[in-house]
């Protein structure tokens, strides 16, 4: 793949993605890569290093619409290294176009967004037919926190974007909870001895409200390029 000089990240911001392109068949198609390094545990729903774990780096990988591999994971993995990616990471996919991307930052936290909203609902929506998607439809999330998380923050953490992101597509003039493939992926520090490793991470405590408002801004971004 080939890189692209980024725009310019928020001040003191975590997350400095880079965008990198590839031809896949023909296709040019875009990538996002934040080479986060040592240090951080993710929670994410990826379908590379999904889970909770010491994770690297973090791709969000645009794919041809119509996407028939079923390798996902092997074709994310490949894809990473051939950026140099080392070690575990996440790897997201999407056939939405990642250098379409929206950013925020709140209070030391970063969110970077990318969304397409061509194939929408709400997540309880009546049992039909699988249908082969007209439009890409995905909203891939990741955030980053300087601050340390337990476990069951990290799945609170989730949780709470889970809940802004909504908001910002309500916001935004959209009918839906979000698309049927949507991904989150949450970045905490490592803890270190004697380094606060904090519990919660809800919309209403210090963490979560700041990660909530840095999602929300984001997607509500990125909603309006879609």
């Amino acid at each position: 793949m080939t890189a692209v000089v980024p725009p310019p990240r928020p001040v003191a911001g975590l997350l400095r993605v880079q965008r990198l392109t590839r031809v896949e068949d023909g296709e040019e198609l875009n990538a996002l890569f934040w080479r986060a390094g040592a240090g951080w545990r993710m929670v994410s729903s990826a379908v590379l290093g999904g889970g909770i774990a010491e994770r690297g780096w973090v791709l969000n990988a645009q794919v041809s619409h119509g996407y028939r591999r079923t390798d996902p994971a092997r074709h994310l993995a490949d894809l990473a290294r051939t950026v140099g990616a080392r070690g575990p990471g996440v790897g997201l996919m999407t056939a939405a176009d990642v250098s379409r991307y929206a950013d925020a930052h709140d209070s030391g936290v970063d969110a970077v967004v990318t969304a397409g909203l061509g194939v929408r609902g709400w997540a309880a929506a009546p049992a039909e037919p699988v249908r082969r998607p007209a439009a890409p439809g995905t909203i891939n999330i990741v955030a980053a926190l300087p601050v340390a998380l337990g476990d069951a923050a990290l799945v609170n953490a989730v949780s709470t974007v889970t809940e802004a992101k909504v908001q910002a597509l309500l916001d935004a003039g959209y009918d839906c909870s979000g698309t049927p493939t949507d991904a989150v992926c949450v970045a905490a520090r490592t803890p270190r001895p004697g380094e606060e490793t904090h519990a919660f991470a809800g919309p209403r405590s210090l963490w979560g409200s700041r990660l909530a408002r840095a999602v929300y801004a984001a997607v509500r971004a990125a909603a309006a390029e879609a």
